[in-house]
Formats: C-alpha cells, sequence, structure tokens
C-alpha cells in the first residue's frame, strides 16, 4: 500500500511514477478528489459528533432547570443532529471503501534506479555467468548439437517425467515425478535449504492455505484474484501462489524487536497458480505448472539497510546455480516488467540451450514498506523511539521444477543419460540417470 501522505504532498510527482508502472494518467486524480471528499465528511462528521455533545449538555441542563419546553427542544435538536450523523457515517463508510479499494490497486512505485519502460524490452542485463569448464555439456551460447532434447522429451524417454498421467489425474498442466525424477527434485530443494541455511536464513515450514487478509498483506488481493485457487464453501481460504505469502506474514501485525533486524528466513513450498492469460505459453514441459515447488527467501530490514541487502539475495540467489554449474544471466526488471508490489526487481534467467535462450528461474525483489503498510508490520527504532515500517525482500531461491527442467538440459549426454551435478551427488546418490536406474 503506497503512502497516502505522499500521494498528496507530491501529487505530479507520484503520478508520473504511477504512470511509468503502466497506470492510467487520472486515476491518481480520482483517487485524490475522493480521499478529498472523504476528509470532509469526517470533519463535518466531527463538526456535527461536537454540536451533539452541546445539545447533550443542554438537555441535561434544562431537565435539572425543570424546563421543559427547553428540553424537548433540545431534544429535538438532538434528534436531527443524530440523523445527519447517521446519513455522513453512511456517505462516509463508502467513500473509505471507494478509496481503499482505488488505493488498493495501485502498485509499488519504482526506485529511480530502475529503468522506466512499459515492457521487457526494458530491461537491462546487468551480468552473464558460465561455467569456465563446461565438462562436456553442451556449450552455452554456442550451436547445439542434432542430439540435443528438450527436458521434457528427455524426461519422457527416461521414464522420470510423467505429463500424460498427471493430465490424466488432474487435467494439463500437471504431473508426476517418478522414481529418479522424485529424487532429484528432492535432491535439489534439499541443496538450496541446506545452502540458505548456511547463509543465515532460518528455516521454516508454513501453511500451505492461507487467508484472504494475508493475500492482501503480500499484494496479491485484490489485484489478481483471478490467478488464485481459492477455496472453501465461501471462498476464504487461497492455496498460497508462492511461500512469500506464508513468509511474510509470520509477522503480520507485529512490532519487531530492533535487534532482530535483518531477518532471514526461507521456506520450500509448493506454489499453486492458475496461470489466467497464459494459454499457449509453455504448455510442455515444466516451465508454466498450475502446481510445483519452490524455495523462497524473505527477509524484514531496516528502510536503510533494504538496498544492500536486495544486492546480498541476488548474490545468495545466483550462489545455488553457480554451485550447480548452470549458465545463467542477471536482469534489472524495468517499470513496465516488475511486479505489482516491487519497487526493484532483478531476475535470474538460467540458459535453455535447446530454446537458445534464458529462462527465468528467480526473481528477487525490494518491495520497501508496501507489503508491511498493508500488514502492519513494524519496528521501534531506537534512536528516536518511533515506530516504523520494515522494508520486506523476497526472491526465489530457486524454482525447483525450473531447475531440474535446466539440469536435465544443460547435463544431458550424447546417449540419452543425465549427469548429476557435483554439488547433488551426496543428495541424489548417483553420478548419472540412465534407463538403467530411473526407477
Amino acid at each position: 500500500m503506497l503512502d497516502i501522505k505522499y500521494l498528496r504532498n507530491n501529487r505530479d510527482e507520484a503520478n508520473q511514477r504511477l504512470i511509468d508502472r503502466n497506470v492510467e494518467d487520472g486515476v491518481l486524480d480520482k483517487l485524490l478528489a475522493d480521499d478529498e471528499k472523504r476528509r470532509a465528511l469526517i470533519r463535518k462528521a466531527e463538526q456535527l459528533k461536537a454540536k451533539r455533545n452541546q445539545v447533550s449538555d443542554q438537555i441535561g441542563a434544562a431537565k435539572r432547570a425543570k424546563d421543559n419546553s427547553a428540553a424537548q427542544k433540545a431534544i429535538s435538536d438532538m434528534q436531527t443532529v443524530a440523523d445527519q450523523i447517521k446519513d455522513l457515517d453512511k456517505q462516509l463508510s463508502a467513500i473509505e471503501e471507494s478509496v481503499h479499494t482505488q488505493a488498493a490497486h495501485l502498485p509499488n512505485l519504482a526506485d529511480p534506479r530502475v529503468p522506466v519502460g512499459p515492457d521487457d524490452s526494458y530491461n537491462v542485463e546487468q551480468r552473464k555467468w558460465q561455467p569456465t569448464d563446461l565438462q562436456g555439456r553442451p556449450a552455452a551460447f554456442s550451436k547445439t548439437p542434432a542430439w540435443l532434447k528438450a527436458h521434457f522429451e528427455i524426461g519422457e524417454d527416461l521414464g522420470i517425467l510423467d505429463f500424460q498421467r498427471g493430465a490424466k489425474v488432474s487435467g494439463a498442466r500437471f504431473l508426476y515425478y517418478v522414481g529418479a525424477g522424485a529424487r532429484l527434485e528432492r535432491a535439489v530443494y534439499n541443496f538450496m535449504l541446506d545452502e540458505h541455511r548456511r547463509e543465515g536464513y532460518t528455516e521454516l515450514l508454513t501453511p500451505y492455505m492461507v487467508t484472504n487478509e494475508s493475500m492482501y498483506a503480500t499484494g496479491q488481493f485484490p489485484k489478481f484474484v483471478d490467478d488464485a485457487y481459492e477455496v472453501g464453501k465461501n471462498q476464504s481460504m487461497t492455496m498460497i501462489p508462492t511461500a512469500e505469502v506464508a513468509l511474510v506474514n509470520w509477522r503480520r501485525d507485529e512490532v519487531l524487536d530492533e535487534s532482530e533486524l535483518p531477518l532471514y528466513i526461507t521456506a520450500l513450498s509448493p506454489a499453486f497458480r492458475q496461470e489466467a492469460g497464459a494459454a499457449g505459453k509453455d504448455t510442455r514441459g515444466l516451465i508454466r505448472l498450475h502446481q510445483f515447488n519452490k524455495v523462497e527467501m524473505v527477509k524484514f530490514t531496516k528502510p536503510e539497510d533494504s538496498y544492500n541487502e536486495l544486492e546480498k539475495m541476488t548474490v545468495d540467489a545466483e550462489n545455488i546455480l553457480q554451485k550447480l554449474e548452470l549458465p545463467y544471466h542477471v536482469i534489472r526488471l524495468s517499470t513496465g516488467d516488475m511486479g505489482f508490489g516491487s519497487a526493484m526487481t532483478y531476475d535470474l534467467e538460467v540458459w535453455f540451450p535447446t530454446q537458445d535462450k534464458y529462462r527465468e528461474i528467480s526473481s528477487v525483489s525490494n518491495d520497501e514498506d508496501f507489503q508491511a503498510r498493508r500488514g502492519h508490520i513494524q519496528y521501534r527504532d531506537s534512536k528516536t523511539g518511533k515506530l516504523r515500517f520494515v522494508h520486506t525482500l523476497n526472491g526465489s531461491g530457486l524454482a525447483v521444477g525450473r531447475t531440474v527442467a535446466a539440469i536435465l538440459e544443460n547435463y544431458q549426454n550424447e546417449d540419452g543419460t543425465i549427469t548429476i551435478p557435483e554439488v547433488l551427488r551426496p543428495y541424489f546418490g548417483e553420478d548419472k540417470i540412465s534407463k538403467e536406474n530411473a526407477r
């Protein structure tokens, strides 16, 4: 949620920054006009309530003086004022709901260092990385050999990815991991969690269903309600689209001790997404599923520390890819391509040789105080004694299914086997996946 005081006091600047986030010109004017009506109604209601108190005193004085005529007139005046207050309260409730709804649909404002542009063509590459020794694997950034297969093809050939039965049981974009496929997925996320624990993150096992209040706090509701899987008779619960929701809400409506900051937490969870509007994109394979595992990182920080912590979190995600020896690059997203709650985002994209391009595997964002305002997450500043909103950061560390897909593509061999990355071998228990050990 944006600071309404900032929007009022910096109207032109805020309007341009919202336009940079693809918000239509005029949306802020409507919000601020309704906000001024709201404030005027509050002032008028307060005046009437003061008058009601004054009339109440007059009634008491008239009754004590046994002046029935004056008392009756005061009672009549009181009823008139009460009716006016009731009408104002009704108007105020409606305008407050309108203001809140409008504000809840406004995205976060971008940090000035974010490239301005309406879409992903304005994203800026920050750096790229690839292993110095590809150990006989398909060389990134060069022509791929004829025998190279897409991850879903080699997964089906080995019998470790079963999309057909997944679709039979649950519909399109669901699958079964089978045998070595399931063990590889488990090896990947256990490796990720251990790495993040060494980096100072506390591991949580979170709920997989959350309330609508929790979805609102992290910015998924109300704007993205159509992308979520809501459950329950009155749809009062939602399957989490990312562990970020459960992790951030862990400290919702709390005042954190300043000594806790920065607070690092991480979790593995399934993510459930309807991917509304994504028809036709990546309908085969592990790239765009309705249910997938993801290791998530979240930080609560002081405002002055959050951008240093953003750089550290990005490095934490990069560390996973480097230890897996998967080629990738880091891009800074433009104002038009960032997520709803983000003030700055880095995307990590891993190389897929059969597609001859990078694909997103992690998104690392600083939401500043956007989520903290919605979720009322604060700390008391020891220097001033005042309550301040924390800054929240989130990042994938990493999307597990996409990591498995990248391993299958980048570590496949001409004979149809898959070499297991060295760091995963203690978790997986073998050096390769072949048809002989696929189950």
